[in-house]
């Protein structure tokens, strides 16, 4: 009698171990890989070039993982010993929420959740279980925990005092590594404009209004009806805007991207993702939409997946970003790799200077990877996350 109790709880506990010690570990290592495709030959010139970069990266969803960012990892696309090794200024830290099931660029309901079982096997506290908006917050906490156990070595940067700070820390090759987060999809707020606020206050600089599915702010480009900004979603913006969180349009529906650039009062940013012209998928901005960006005075990240350029080499990066570059001037070009996020790339952060390289051999200048590989971006934020009714008064016309 005692064996036929005792067996099944000891099958029922090593369930749990393996569902909640190796399972996150695993379905991790198994989306975000590296492809083990040769790089290109970094020349001394580029990695002398490289070591004096100011290097900001606009998106990465590491903090999604169950892993310790501080320790360098066998698994994913970055950790702090790998920003360090790969010059990195400043990161963006993106919180992922929610995920469909079946994740396309074409077409996907908000009817089903992947994230919601990885919450659960990672022990997240239970707030997280059944809370969008708590699992940002969550996510926020697990970024405050490793600046604090980072013995300085990473710095939140959630003001543009503590962006100078860490850029004047920086120079001669030393000081922090910078962290910012950021929001991909606006259905955290779960419905409620008071959660924005609760989300500034706990860090939060930039949020793009859509994921992969329509939420009740916009429709995303690969959502079901790809509708524009709804009236709840008008009211997100102009809040954004007064607060100094910067709008991001990836993954805004192309309905939603005409009616909004017209419309912001403050620079907007594509942080992730290619263009049309060099890889034609519904993931990327058509040159219309590139024009319209320029027009904000905001930046177009490029990725490293083959979403994003149709490849994973370096070179294909490089010339989407020399694209842009020729389309609307080099001070619209940046960096936005979606490192571990469920993608597959050529190189980890560690190895960024494979983008200096290849920027060097399209014929790009010194003054431009300069721009591309992070001063374009420092630009635009430091500028966006100052609130509005901070700014001087000839910056909020301009606006």
């Amino acid at each position: 009698m005692r064996k036929r109790v005792w067996m099944p709880l000891a099958a029922l506990a090593l369930g749990a171990v393996g569902f909640f010690g190796f399972a996150p570990g695993y379905i991790e290592a198994s989306m975000n890989r590296i492809d083990g495709q040769p790089g290109i030959p970094v020349s001394a010139e580029a990695r002398a070039l490289h070591q004096t970069l100011q290097i900001v990266d606009l998106h990465s969803d590491t903090l999604m993982w169950q892993r310790d960012m501080l320790d360098r990892a066998e698994r994913g696309h970055m950790d702090l010993p790998r920003l360090k090794d790969g010059n990195v200024a400043l990161q963006l830290f993106s919180s992922v929420t929610k995920t469909p099931r079946g994740q396309n660029y074409d077409g996907n309901s908000g009817d089903t959740d992947n994230i919601t079982p990885l919450v659960i096997a990672q022990a997240q506290p239970v707030r997280t279980w059944g809370s969008l908006l708590e699992r940002s917050l969550w996510h926020g906490t697990k970024l405050n925990r490793a600046v604090a156990g980072s013995q300085g070595k990473l710095a939140k940067v959630a003001d543009a005092a503590a962006l100078d700070a860490l850029i004047a820390a920086r120079q001669g090759g030393k000081g922090p590594v910078g962290a910012m987060l950021t929001i991909e999809g606006l259905q955290n707020l779960e419905g409620d404009l008071k959660n924005l606020d609760k989300l500034h206050a706990a860090g939060f600089r930039m949020a793009g209004l859509t994921h992969f599915f329509d939420n009740d702010v916009a429709g995303s480009m690969h959502g079901v009806k790809k509708s524009g900004i709804t009236p709840f979603g008008w009211q997100v913006v102009a809040r954004m805007e007064e607060l100094g969180m910067i709008v991001d349009i990836a993954h805004l529906s192309h309905q939603g991207l005409a009616e909004l650039l017209p419309r912001v009062r403050r620079p907007v940013v594509s942080s992730h993702g290619g263009v049309q012209a060099t890889c034609k998928t519904n993931r990327n901005l058509s040159d219309d939409e590139i024009r319209a960006v320029a027009k904000t005075g905001g930046i177009i990240g490029i990725g490293y997946w083959d979403g994003a350029i149709c490849d994973t080499s370096p070179r294909s990066a490089a010339r989407a970003m020399k694209h842009v570059r020729d389309l609307v001037g080099i001070q619209h070009v940046a960096l936005g790799s979606d490192y571990d996020g469920a993608t597959t790339v050529r190189f980890d952060t560690s190895e960024l200077a494979q983008v200096t390289q290849a920027l060097l051999d399209e014929g790009f200048t010194p003054d431009e990877i300069r721009a591309v590989m992070g001063g374009n971006a420092l630009r635009v934020l430091r500028a966006g996350i100052v609130p509005l009714g901070q700014l001087p008064q000839a910056t909020k016309t301009a606006a």
